[in-house]
C-alpha cells in the first residue's frame, strides 16, 4: 500500500468515526464526557505557537592514539545549530486536531557528525548545513475518543490543544510525526531545547526508532490511557537505506514495530510511572558478522553495505520516571537491542543504563530556573565490537581500529528564565572513551543554548 492510499484510509476511518460520533452522541450529558456547549463555542479553533532555539558548542582538543575516517576529531573545534518551528493548529471535528509544523534548521556539527555513540547537540540534524533548509516536521491529525472515568484538562501546548479529556480515553495519532512524540516521553529528560543535549538522554539509547535523517516520519500510532495504566502501539515507515532522508513506503514489507506499556504509581503520594518498550524494524540491513566474514574471505576491510539483505532488528527497554517534590524529578532507563545490525535510523548505541534529573529553583528564589545533571553509560554488543575492531566503518563511528570501553557521558545544565519566553542555558559534557574507545579521549564539551517559544 502506498503512502497516500495508508494516509487517506487513516483519514477516511477518522472521518466516519466522526459521522457516526456525531449522529449517536448529540445528547450526551457533560458529566458523561460531552463538552458543555458554551465552553466549545468560545474555544478558538485555532493554534499557534513557535520555538527558536541557538546551541554553541566548543570542544578542547584530546589526545588519541590513533584516528580513523569516521573519528571525532581530537583537535580543538566548535559547532552551532539553529532550529525554528512553529505549530499551527487546527480543530476539526469532535475530539480531532490538525498539526503542521514547518521548521528550519542549520548548524556545523562536530566532525560531520562522526566519532560518538552519543552525541553532544540533540538539535543538530544529521544533515544539517551552514545553508538554512526549510521542510515539513509535521502533519497530522490526532484523534480522542472519551471512554469516562471521570475528566482531567490537558493545558494548550506545542502539538495540543487546551481541552477537557475522558481519564479514560482512546488515541490515534496519524500522519507525519516523530515517534518520540508519543513514545518514552520523559518530562525530565527527553527535550534538548531545554533539557539535557546529549543524544543519550534523547530517548532509550539503543532504541533505533524508525526516523528519517530528521527524526521524523510518517505512521500512525493507537494509544489507550486507563485507570492507572496505558498501552501504546505504532507502525511507521523506516528510510529506504540507513539514516537516509528518503523514507520506504512500502509499510507492510519494511517498517517499525513499536509497543509500550505504562503503569502509573504513586510513592509517598508522588507520582511515578514505569514503562516497558518493545521494537522491532524489518528492514534491508547489513548483518555485521556477515560484513567480518566477506572481507577475512576476500582480505579487506569489512562494509556492511556488501552484505545487506532482509533482516529483523529487536530491542527492549524499561524506564522509571518519579516526581520526589515540587521541585525534584528523576529517571532511570535501562535498554538493549540486539546490536547484531547496522544501526539504521537512530544512534550507534547496543545497549545503554542511562539516570538524571532535574529540580527546579524554588529553594535558591529562582522558581523557573532548573538545574539538570545526567549520565549514560553506552555500550556495544560483541558483533558491532568486533566489525569497529576489524576497521569497519558504522553510520557514525570508525576509528580504523578499536580498544574497546564504555561510552561513559556526564552532562550537566543550568536553565535561566530571563524572560517568560526566554531562556539561557550553560551546559558541560563530559565524554569518557567517546566512540566506546579507550585509545581516544576523554572528550570535553562546553555550550550555551537561548531558548525562545511563544
Amino acid at each position: 500500500m502506498s503512502l497516500f492510499r495508508f494516509a487517506v484510509a487513516a483519514l477516511l476511518m477518522l472521518a466516519a468515526h466522526a459521522v457516526v460520533s456525531a449522529q449517536e452522541l448529540p445528547s450526551a450529558a457533560p458529566g458523561a464526557g460531552a463538552p458543555d456547549a458554551s465552553t466549545a463555542d468560545t474555544e478558538s479553533p485555532f493554534a499557534f505557537h513557535g520555538q527558536a532555539t541557538y546551541i554553541w558548542q566548543r570542544k578542547p582538543a584530546f589526545n588519541a592514539a590513533y584516528s580513523g575516517d569516521n573519528s571525532l576529531t581530537d583537535q580543538r573545534a566548535k559547532s552551532y545549530s539553529f532550529t525554528s518551528t512553529l505549530d499551527l493548529g487546527l480543530r476539526l471535528w469532535r475530539g480531532a486536531e490538525f498539526h503542521f509544523n514547518p521548521e528550519v534548521a542549520q548548524g556545523v556539527p562536530f566532525s560531520d557528525l562522526h566519532g560518538l555513540g552519543g552525541f553532544s547537540n540533540g538539535e543538530l540534524a544529521k544533515t544539517a548545513s551552514t545553508t538554512p533548509k526549510f521542510y515539513r516536521a509535521r502533519a497530522f491529525v490526532r484523534q480522542v475518543w472519551g471512554m469516562g472515568g471521570g475528566e482531567e484538562t490537558l493545558e494548550a501546548d506545542f502539538n495540543q490543544f487546551a481541552r477537557t479529556v475522558d481519564k479514560q480515553r482512546v488515541v490515534l495519532t496519524a500522519g507525519n510525526f516523530g515517534v518520540i512524540d508519543v513514545f518514552d516521553q520523559n518530562p525530565y529528560g527527553s527535550d534538548p531545547r531545554t533539557q539535557f543535549m546529549n543524544w543519550s538522554f534523547l530517548t532509550h539509547g539503543s532504541f533505533d526508532y524508525p526516523a528519517d535523517s530528521r527524526g521524523y516520519n510518517w505512521g500512525a500510532a493507537l494509544e489507550y490511557i486507563g485507570d492507572g495504566w496505558s498501552a501504546r502501539y505504532g507502525r511507521f515507515l523506516l528510510p529506504i537505506e540507513s539514516n537516509g532522508r528518503e523514507l520506504d513506503t512500502r509499510l507492510f514489507e519494511h517498517y517499525g514495530d513499536v509497543v509500550e506499556l505504562e503503569k502509573r504509581y504513586e510513592i509517598a503520594g508522588r507520582p511515578g510511572q514505569a514503562r516497558l518498550l518493545l521494537w522491532r524494524n524489518k528492514a534491508r540491513m547489513g548483518s555485521f558478522t556477515d560484513a567480518i566474514a566477506l572481507g577475512q574471505a576476500n582480505g579487506v576491510t569489512p562494509d556492511v553495505a556488501d552484505v545487506r539483505r532482509e533482516h529483523a532488528k529487536v530491542g527492549v527497554g524499561v524506564a522509571f520516571l518519579q516526581e520526589v517534590n515540587d521541585s525534584l524529578g528523576v529517571f532511570l532507563r535501562a535498554n538493549w537491542s540486539d546490536d547484531k545490525t547496522e544501526t539504521y535510523a537512530f544512534t550507534e548505541i547496543g545497549r545503554q543504563v542511562a539516570l538524571g534529573g532535574t529540580l527546579k529553583g524554588h529553594a535558591w528564589g529562582r522558581a523557573k530556573d532548573e538545574v539538570g545533571v545526567a549520565l549514560a553509560a553506552n555500550m556495544l554488543g560483541p558483533h558491532h565490537r568486533a566489525y569497529l575492531a576489524a576497521g569497519g566503518l558504522g553510520a557514525f563511528l570508525g576509528d580504523g581500529a578499536l580498544r574497546y570501553g564504555p561510552e561513559q557521558i556526564f552532562e550537566i545544565y543550568y536553565s535561566f528564565a530571563v524572560w517568560k519566553t526566554l531562556s539561557l542555558s550553560p551546559d558541560f559534557q563530559y565524554i569518557r572513551n567517546p566512540g566506546y574507545n579507550r585509545d581516544r579521549g576523554p572528550a570535553k564539551f562546553f555550550g550555551i543554548r537561548a531558548h525562545a517559544e511563544f
